[in-house]
């Protein structure tokens, strides 16, 4: 299959690039994700009526393109992506994991499970961070692993003794949703919590009597102890706990990246203003660009991305030009 443009991820970000892209008349495209839906993420780790925030630890950002919310519960806005795609009449193809890219004289060969399933003259990577949680720098003891989570299970536990490492959103709404069904501590290696929004400070002061503060407290291993998990800080105390949650965000997946040829500067992408990366028409769009988590971010680096490829590589909103460019791969 030859195919002008070819996102990869049905994210927001991927969403977002796919609507602009066909509001300038773009049609040759097609979106690749490797889960059976499209918001995967917010999907899997967002418990039910959770909020989406526009603002994100204090980001205000208004739209500069198509796509813009206001903050609203998980099931509204994965309603209003779905309306994006059936508007735009965005073609998906759902349980595809892209694991290759390759230069093919003027387009890339996109590969999964090593077979080639498209050739695109522009390339979009759209991929998020949160698929790939950042973990500690102390190694999880192999006993213990399963007591140890970087998301919400679908099924919360109850009546247990709960350790959340981390002082961001995720970490206080983790904290806020586990809170009702079991006894709950908060360690943050900080004096203060990160950048945590005023929706979840008034959830987390609510709470003041469930969720137990344990700030400018730093981890230096886990040990097992009888079925549980003994935390040991650095100033020498130690606590035993049923299970723990790491909410340390995401990071960039650097072997992917590095794998399809993409330069990494300090463990992250080297891309211009654009998001253009050193491989031509290949673009990072929402967090793999920046790891910034912020939803409306990523709606507007999709329109910067899409306003930049149509200026830079001359598409024509009527794809007039469009399609002698596709015809003339070999």
């Amino acid at each position: 299959m030859k195919t002008l443009v070819s996102i990869i991820g049905a994210g927001p970000a991927g969403l977002a690039t796919a609507v602009e892209l066909k509001a300038k008349g773009i049609e040759d495209l097609i979106i690749f994700e490797k889960g059976g839906d499209i918001c995967s993420t917010i999907r899997k780790l967002y418990p039910p009526q959770k909020r989406v925030d526009k603002v994100f630890k204090g980001l205000q950002l208004q739209a500069q393109g198509i796509c813009d919310f206001q903050t609203e519960t998980k099931e509204a806005f994965l309603e209003r992506m779905r309306k994006y795609v059936k508007d735009y009449e965005i073609k998906i193809k759902f349980n595809t994991r892209i694991d290759g890219l390759e230069k093919l004289n003027d387009f890339y060969a996109i590969k999964h499970e090593n077979l080639i399933v498209a050739k695109s003259y522009i390339v979009i990577l759209a991929i998020g961070v949160f698929d790939t949680p950042r973990k500690p720098s102390y190694p999880i003891p192999e006993e213990v692993k399963d007591k140890v989570f970087f998301r919400l299970p679908k099924e919360f536990p109850q009546n247990e003794k709960i350790l959340i490492v981390g002082g961001g959103n995720s970490a206080v709404e983790t904290a806020c949703a586990l809170s009702d069904s079991c006894e709950v501590f908060l360690s943050y290696r900080r004096e203060k919590l990160f950048r945590v929004n005023e929706e979840n400070l008034k959830e987390l002061e609510k709470r003041q009597n469930k969720i137990r503060l344990i700030l400018g407290s730093d981890i230096e291993k886990l040990e097992p102890a009888n079925q549980q998990v003994k935390v040991v800080f650095k100033d020498g105390s130690e606590a035993i706990f049923s299970k723990i949650f790491y909410c340390l965000g995401g990071s960039a997946p650097k072997d992917f990246l590095q794998k399809i040829g993409i330069e990494l500067v300090n463990g992250k992408p080297k891309i211009d203003e654009f998001g253009e990366s050193n491989l031509q028409r290949v673009f990072l769009v929402g967090d793999i660009a920046t790891e910034r988590g912020s939803i409306m971010f990523a709606f507007n680096s999709a329109y910067k991305v899409v306003k930049r490829i149509i200026e830079k590589y001359s598409i024509k909103e009527d794809c007039g030009g469009t399609h002698s460019t596709i015809n003339s791969f070999s």
